[in-house]
């Protein structure tokens, strides 16, 4: 088995513009999984029956998990490798259902000379490419190339 190798792009060669992008489909695990790691049990995530009262109307996922998902891109994508994530600010649009397909994106849309930060305008997208989640984030990445094997993550399911 070969393992994949990631790498970052240091501060001095990110541009304006500059974006990356992740996808993933939900599924009922994924909303479980994230359930039993984060304590957070609300029913409106877990119960169909409870979820069919709200005005949802069904099963969402939890808001917070897209901001996973940004997070996933910034420190494996864009900036990569070693990046400092300082700040996140997030404002969630539409609800995310199991089946849903959603990407997160993000986008270099400043950098700080000064502090040797990047601002990031990060975007989660379904697969109408309806904004569900819009945001900025303040990142810290590496002064220098690292590139190193990517770890490779248990399979984990609920039984």
């Amino acid at each position: 088995m070969t393992t994949a190798l990631i790498s970052n792009i240091p501060f001095d060669e990110l541009s304006i513009g500059q974006s990356a992008s992740r996808t993933h489909t939900v599924t009922e695990e994924d909303i479980k999984l994230f359930a039993a790691a984060s304590g957070d049990t609300n029913p409106a995530h877990l119960d169909a029956e409870y979820a069919s009262g709200t005005p949802f109307k069904g099963v969402i996922m939890h808001g917070i998990w897209s901001a996973g998902l940004i997070s996933a891109v910034i420190g494996t994508q864009l900036p990569g490798v070693g990046s400092i994530y300082l700040g996140q600010d997030l404002q969630f649009r539409r609800p995310v259902r199991i089946g849903d397909t959603i990407t997160a994106t993000v986008t270099v849309i400043e950098k700080n000379e000064q502090k040797k930060w990047v601002t990031l305008e990060t975007v989660v997208t379904n697969q109408n490419g309806e904004k569900v989640v819009l945001g900025k984030a303040n990142v810290m990445p590496p002064a220098e190339k690292i590139t190193c094997q990517s770890i490779e993550m248990p399979k984990i399911s609920i039984l």
